[in-house]
């Protein structure tokens, strides 16, 4: 890799990890500690664009950012408390989603690259209900019924929708002579 691309590299990961701090900031909250955000979106267009491997460390340091107290949460919050709250299972989920987006995005058929990246998700909603059992003290089947049969619509939709923006950004950057992704077929 030459060192402009991994300059370029570098950047669009600060970039993209940048916007999915923002795109985290807006919730809506639940009665079962688990906002609705644009969490979901945000982390499957940092795959989407950038990769398995730097949609991953995308995600990674988004994750690192939070841990260390840089509130780029949901709602502006951060810490530690956060990785082993309710929401704990999801955040570190989120870098299954990004890696299997990642995975989808290499493929020319984009159906079959919606259908890999909801395996992402589906990894990412697991670990959520299972993190959330734990620290709520219930049984997994119950957990997954609250915090994530009703969010999953909305998260395939939004794995669909990022897919879609990723697309469009590629190609526009692509006329501007940015590749952000070599693997991807546009």
């Amino acid at each position: 890799m030459k060192t402009s691309s991994k300059t370029q590299s570098i950047a669009m990961i600060g970039m993209f990890t940048a916007v999915l701090a923002v795109l985290s900031i807006l919730q809506i909250p639940m009665p079962s500690g688990v906002p609705i955000t644009l969490q979901t979106f945000a982390v499957a267009l940092c795959g989407y664009c950038l990769g398995k491997k730097n949609g991953t460390l995308c995600v990674a340091l988004y994750l690192i950012l939070g841990f260390v107290g840089v509130p780029v949460f949901t709602g502006m919050t951060a810490g530690i408390g956060k990785l082993f709250g309710y929401t704990g299972g999801f955040l570190y989920g989120f870098l299954f989603l990004a890696f299997f987006c990642g995975l989808g995005s290499q493929l020319k058929n984009h159906a079959v690259g919606v259908l890999v990246g909801v395996v992402g998700l589906l990894i990412c909603h697991v670990l959520g209900a299972f993190h959330y059992s734990v620290i709520a003290a219930t049984g997994f089947g119950p957990a997954f019924l609250l915090v994530s049969v009703p969010y999953l619509v909305k998260d395939v939709l939004s794995i669909i929708g990022a897919l879609v923006v990723a697309l469009v950004i590629k190609k526009t950057l692509s006329k501007s002579g940015i590749i952000l992704n070599t693997k991807t077929a546009a």
